[in-house]
């Protein structure tokens, strides 16, 4: 059950998006463990599980049209995916027919998330990462109609307070998740970060994990409204005279743990 918050206290929406293997999950947890630490409420929104719509059609064709595998790769048990890296101009009409379901979604989950009792939402991809797969198609994101459909969809789906595109070396990412062909996930790449720059994304680079971490966190305190904020950074410089103050100040209940998923 999602309970509703004030409107002047709507939570901040948080999304992160990258090619497989970017370290979205690593870095999505990492996020809402410090900020459950610092007595912050969050809800996290996966979109497969919670956006995503018609997924029996698409598992069809991945797995029984495509003859993909099924599962997870990973560094000792590698998989041939074949989904999003099957191109074609039929696949491409079926994408924007997809896409434009799913963003029809994803305004939906958005704006119940807004109404949500929650500090912040953390939302594990977005529908940045399908507009991504649209630029693997000559000629990608400089043709006309893909722009435009492009363009269509941004605008239909509220932009998040803060987008992450987490960028990555093509090779490691693929090391870290094998799954698919290592030449898709360099068109991939130059496909979000083409996407990035269109949409605004806020775009982190290839860097130490640690260093990753510490500069979403920062980005993300920083779009907090005053109170939780001030109180967050009170827990981290370990001043509790300051958090106590500001604690009686908000509607922060003792039970302000996480909340680990979304209801559709």
């Amino acid at each position: 059950m999602i309970r509703k918050t004030s409107e002047n206290r709507r939570p901040k929406l948080v999304s992160f998006s990258g090619i497989d293997g970017s370290g979205k999950s690593t870095q999505i947890e990492a996020l809402r463990g410090r900020l459950n630490e610092l007595g912050l409420r969050v809800v996290l929104v996966t979109f497969w599980d919670d956006v995503a719509r018609l997924k029996g059609i698409r598992e069809v064709s991945g797995h029984t049209l495509f003859k993909g595998e099924k599962g997870v790769g990973t560094p000792t048990r590698p998989i041939n995916r074949r989904d999003k890296n099957v191109r074609s101009w039929y696949m491409t009409a079926v994408r924007f027919g997809l896409y434009f379901v799913d963003a029809l979604s994803l305004r939906s989950v958005v704006n119940r998330a807004l109404s949500a009792d929650a500090e912040v939402v953390i939302f594990d991809r977005y529908h940045y990462d399908e507009l991504a797969n649209l630029g693997q198609t000559s000629p990608g994101l400089t043709s006309r109609i893909t722009r435009a459909y492009t363009r269509l969809l941004l605008r239909l789906v509220p932009r998040p307070d803060i987008s992450f595109l987490l960028d990555a070396d093509p090779t490691q990412a693929r090391a870290r998740k094998p799954e698919y062909p290592i030449d898709f996930l360099h068109s991939n790449r130059a496909s979000y970060l083409a996407l990035g720059e269109m949409a605004g994304m806020s775009i982190i680079p290839p860097q130490p994990v640690d260093d990753v971490k510490r500069d979403v966190l920062q980005q993300v305190l920083k779009k907090l409204s005053p109170l939780p904020r001030r109180k967050a950074e009170g827990l981290a410089t370990g001043n509790p005279r300051a958090t106590a103050k500001l604690e009686s100040q908000t509607e922060l209940r003792p039970d302000s743990g996480d909340v680990r998923s979304f209801t559709t």
